[in-house]
């Protein structure tokens, strides 16, 4: 059996904010890295987004680069590479090459969400590929098993994972590799036994695999982590309020501070969309998140919590994670 791996660890997106540039987010995203292996966690999550105005984050292989040069023991992952953006002979490299600046402690985390609005679809020249084969296409080259050797050889292994919905999970189960859940399929806010009876079905189909000999479930979700429930709710509410616009404006908003998102005017759509956000989150104090993930994790079997939080004040995001970090410690 394999080492079953970091228990908890950190998604940052990059998360842009109001009156800051670009360039300050992916700043912030490594300096929380720095920080992350500081307090203990086991591994640091960065994503993909691409034409999104309130995410830097759009070059992951390029910004664990940066990560990789400003830490030494922290495992870096990737939640995730779109693959459908991407062949996988060029994911294939571009993760061997960062083996070669943090050899051992790389992780491959890989989706299909498109692209945020049909430019950007248009843009990256999507079309319509073939999850599954990609994946295994990709192992191929990273374990040296494909018909083209791939230049650098990476530097150990690259751990394969997949950030899975209903029919990822069927993917991961039949290849045998690790998966990453959130949102929906954890049943947070609403009904868990979907996505319950999904899980159920990826640990009974899972195929063992040389990477993965027995099913393994990530969960991600947001937590923030403050003095008092009433301080919690305030740090989420910046990214609340984003996700509330992005799905009643269509644009993903930099973060704004928490006074301008209690002065917004909403709509009672926009309302609706940052309380369904608000009830998915575990926000709260260090007795009712350890709590409620504790409860979570009991109910999902899951060997890792990936916390995929931020808010606009980095002060008090920081003291959030070393909350969090003394909670798992």
């Amino acid at each position: 059996m394999t080492d079953p791996g970091p228990r908890l660890s950190l998604l940052d997106r990059a998360r842009t904010r109001t009156g800051e540039p670009d360039d300050a987010a992916l700043r912030g995203t490594v300096a929380r890295a720095v920080s992350a292996e500081r307090l203990g966690f086991g591994r640091f999550w960065v994503a993909e987004h691409h034409g999104v105005p309130g995410i830097a984050g759009a070059a992951p292989a390029v910004l664990l680069a940066a990560i990789a040069g400003a830490t030494s023991t922290v495992r870096l992952g990737t939640a995730g590479v779109m693959l459908p953006h991407h062949q996988p002979l060029v994911v294939a490299e571009q993760f061997a090459t960062l083996t070669a600046f943090a050899p051992g402690r790389t992780d491959l985390g890989l989706g299909r969400s498109p692209g945020f609005t049909p430019p950007v679809r248009r843009a990256l020249r999507e079309t319509e590929r073939n999850f599954a084969a990609d994946l295994a296409e990709l192992r191929a080259f990273l374990t040296g098993t494909a018909e083209i050797t791939v230049h650098p050889r990476p530097a150990g292994d690259v751990p394969m994972h997949v950030l899975a919905t209903g029919q990822g999970l069927q993917v991961a189960a039949e290849l045998g590799l690790p998966v990453i859940v959130g949102g929906p399929i954890l049943g947070v806010a609403e009904d868990p036994e979907p996505g319950l009876a999904a899980l159920a079905g990826y640990r009974r189909d899972f195929r063992p695999s040389a990477q993965q000999p027995e099913p393994r479930v990530s969960i991600s979700l947001d937590v923030l982590v403050a003095d008092t429930a009433a301080e919690a709710a305030d740090l989420l509410l910046p990214e609340a309020w984003a996700m509330a616009r992005a799905r009643s404006e269509g644009a993903f908003p930099p973060l704004e501070p928490v006074a301008a998102g209690r002065a917004a005017s909403r709509t009672p759509r926009q309302q609706q969309h940052l309380e369904q956000t608000a009830a998915a989150a575990v926000a709260g104090t260090a007795t009712q998140v350890e709590s409620r993930l504790t409860e979570l994790l009991d109910r999902t079997g899951a060997a890792e919590l990936v916390a995929g939080s931020s808010t606009f004040d980095r002060d008090a995001l920081a003291a959030s994670d070393a909350a969090l970090a003394d909670l798992f410690g």
